[in-house]
């Protein structure tokens, strides 16, 4: 299906975190790591010389928790968080964080609605309402009229909604990252599952990989696992044969 991918040792792996490594949860809490995925993903990444990297809304400190360092590079919060390899300092641009009125605002909805869920992050916040479906409209509407006329994106989620600084996205992240060593003149393979992913997955193409949709090409994250762990076991990218 996707003739003309580059050599394996040639390739940069991209991976969103949720919904494409791990299955969606109830909650953003209740997620698990399935069993083998932290083998594959560091075979992966020394079969690759370290070309590996996480590119996730989340923070890099839950990465860290769940992933450990199988990832050689990660960046989170949407590029507005990246470490470029292990151990070394997470980089942030230079970007205002949301005022205080907000987080009381989406403190309100969250109380208003019990089972809605406030993610705080350093530069931005999402409200999950997965459990309470119902209250997705008013949330919207409400964090739009805050972020109308703002230096703020409002971003739609998986059953959640997003606000971030404007000014960083995951096509900054993958453009950053390959940018160092061991990303460097390799080819990027971007894959994600949700409409904040499309910006990695435009990058990745536009440098002449593949961003690939997790629901077009794999079903579901499971099948992502699958593919990632023959792919790890064969040392090809068969899928692109």
């Amino acid at each position: 299906m996707y003739d003309g991918l580059p050599p394996y040792l040639n390739t940069a792996l991209l991976l969103d975190l949720d919904g494409t490594l791990i299955d969606i949860a109830p909650t953003p809490d209740s997620v698990f790591v399935p069993d083998g995925l932290t083998d594959t993903l560091c075979s992966l990444r020394d079969q690759l010389d370290g070309a590996l990297a996480v590119v996730t809304g989340r923070m890099i400190d839950v990465i860290d928790r769940l992933l450990g360092d199988a990832p050689h590079a990660v960046a989170g919060e949407h590029g507005g968080a990246i470490r470029s390899e292990p151990g070394a300092p997470i980089e942030r641009p230079d970007l205002i964080a949301p005022p205080l009125s907000w987080i009381d605002r989406a403190s309100v909805l969250e109380a208003a609605y019990p089972g809605v869920l406030l993610e705080r992050k350093p530069r931005g916040f999402g409200l999950h309402f997965r459990l309470v479906p119902e209250a997705g409209l008013e949330i919207g509407a409400t964090l739009s009229a805050l972020v109308a006329g703002s230096a703020f994106d409002l971003l739609p989620g998986d059953m959640m909604w997003e606000v971030r600084p404007r000014g960083v996205d995951k096509g900054d992240a993958v453009t950053a990252l390959m940018r160092r060593a061991p990303f460097l003149g390799r080819v990027p393979v971007f894959i994600g599952d949700d409409v904040t992913d499309e910006d990695g997955m435009r990058v990745a193409r536009a440098m002449g990989g593949v961003g690939l949709r997790v629901q077009d090409v794999f079903g579901d994250a499971a099948g992502v696992r699958a593919w990632l762990h023959d792919t790890a076991s064969r040392g090809d990218w068969g899928l692109f044969r």
